[in-house]
């Protein structure tokens, strides 16, 4: 199944309305949201048959529609109880979900208002997004040249599509360079987070996390937040610059992808996964039900 195109599967996704076969959940070439951006989603995981934060992450990507100027037409009672069924048809426990919201085709133009207000829920089994080797020894970042935009030249609080490009590129110039992914700074040169993660320091037994006013707080990162401080660990939130960054003891990543993943080396740094990443590997995997 990993290595099938995601066109090509077996299954069915909801798409406006319906339970639809896999290979039939089409969208028009020349849909608003291809050519414009406009389309918003949210990642989730489910564990033992139960989406962890779900109506978090359905309620987010309701904010990340209303911050592009568009409302679903759905409730977060009606997309939470869709999930629920997809995976039940699906057949599936564990497993990635995706829903994402859109910009029909009624017209072309980068104009909006006209267009119809789509909404898809895919779900598949995805077991790691990095490699179990990687996750082992702590993976690889390379320093990003694409830094993340200031919040006055787009949208940084949604969970929106078009930012993610400079993430694609970040990553493909990260792997094609023998890392597995990148770390990105924002705007004024400070620490950010990875292209689909978020990222936090540990140094002399406190976690230090970057304040997100230009990238996405991730509900990830607020449980590991608050599973850090029920465990008797500092975290402090704050502008954090590459030097500091240096001078780590550990260094990790979250997401609903990552989970909580070390980090074993930024650029020419190398760090080595230690006592507070594992503790809260360990308070994340019994907090999700895994």
């Amino acid at each position: 199944m990993a290595g099938e195109p995601f066109d090509n599967r077996e299954g069915v996704i909801w798409m406006d309305g319906a339970f639809v076969d896999w290979r039939e959940a089409r969208v028009h070439v020349l849909s608003h949201a291809l050519h414009y951006a406009s389309a918003v989603f949210e990642g989730e995981r489910a564990y033992n048959g139960k989406v962890f934060k779900l109506r978090e992450h359905t309620e987010r990507l309701h904010k990340s529609a209303a911050t592009l100027g568009f409302q679903i037409p759905y409730s977060a009672d009606e997309i939470d109880a869709i999930t629920m069924q997809l995976l039940e048809k699906n057949n599936l426990k564990d497993a990635y979900v995706r829903p994402i919201a859109w910009r029909g085709s009624e017209d072309m133009g980068v104009s909006a208002h006209s267009k119809k207000i789509h909404l898809a829920i895919a779900v598949w089994a995805w077991p790691s997004y990095f490699s179990p080797e990687a996750r082992a020894k702590g993976i690889s970042l390379m320093i990003s040249p694409w830094a993340r935009p200031a919040p006055n030249t787009a949208p940084t609080a949604a969970k929106a599509a078009g930012l993610y490009m400079i993430c694609t590129l970040s990553k493909n110039m990260a792997e094609e360079k023998g890392f597995n992914d990148a770390l990105m700074l924002d705007w004024r040169g400070q620490v950010a987070e990875a292209t689909g993660a978020n990222l936090f320091m540990v140094k002399d037994g406190k976690i230090y996390t970057p304040t997100p006013d230009c990238f996405l707080d991730g509900i990830t990162r607020r449980t590991v937040m608050d599973l850090a401080r029920q465990n008797g660990i500092e975290v402090i939130e704050k502008a954090i610059s590459l030097d500091e960054l240096s001078k780590a003891d550990e260094v990790f990543l979250t997401g609903t992808a990552a989970e909580v993943t070390p980090v074993g080396q930024i650029g020419d740094w190398h760090y080595t996964p230690a006592t507070i990443t594992h503790r809260l590997i360990d308070a994340y995997t019994k907090a999700v039900g895994a």
